[in-house]
């Protein structure tokens, strides 16, 4: 994978290059998905951050939370039935006790996969190489295009000054 990216000081300028990007990317013969905004910090109120906002990790860790919920009713429901004790009439499965067995693996089961979803919506582990640069973690912002097309990659780089780059560089860097 190689990269052409620009540092933009501020969300503003970077809100910028990532509307002329994507309203240039047919033209420039881009793909308008392998426009990459990095930083160090979320900006709200801008669309390039729009791009990942969506999260589905509450409903997936409510799902995690009933089943682990089920499946500690049912282990604690037939290991009772497995091995029924003498109960002097009381019932075999019993539901105060076995509640505390219920709401541990509800948690069990909320928190498993709240860390599983964490972990492959960060794409981690991941051992590709990612776009980064040292400055996202001075305050720049990083708008940049993976896999450019030689033919446009002056006018891509007109593009990002126009927009306010502070600078542009290759990834991975040419020698």
């Amino acid at each position: 994978m190689s990269a052409l990216y620009a540092l933009f000081p501020d969300p503003a300028s970077a809100q910028s290059a990532y509307d002329t990007l994507r309203h240039e990317s047919s033209r420039l013969g881009i793909d308008a998905e392998k426009i990459v905004v990095v930083s160090s910090e979320p900006y709200e109120g801008y669309e390039f951050m729009h791009e990942h906002s969506n999260s589905y990790m509450f409903p997936i860790a409510a799902l995690g939370g009933i089943l682990g919920g089920l499946s500690g009713y049912l282990l604690a429901a037939y290991t009772q039935r497995a091995y029924p004790l003498v109960t002097g009439g009381m019932p075999i499965v019993t539901s105060w006790t076995n509640g505390i067995v219920i709401y541990e693996t509800t948690m069990l089961g909320a928190i498993l996969t709240t860390l599983v979803t964490l972990l492959i919506t960060a794409g981690l582990p991941n051992s590709k190489p990612t776009l980064s640069d040292p400055e996202i973690w001075n305050g720049k912002i990083l708008v940049g295009v993976t896999d450019p097309p030689p033919p446009s990659r002056n006018e891509l780089e007109t593009k990002l000054r126009n927009a306010g780059a502070v600078v542009i560089k290759d990834w991975p860097a040419t020698a």
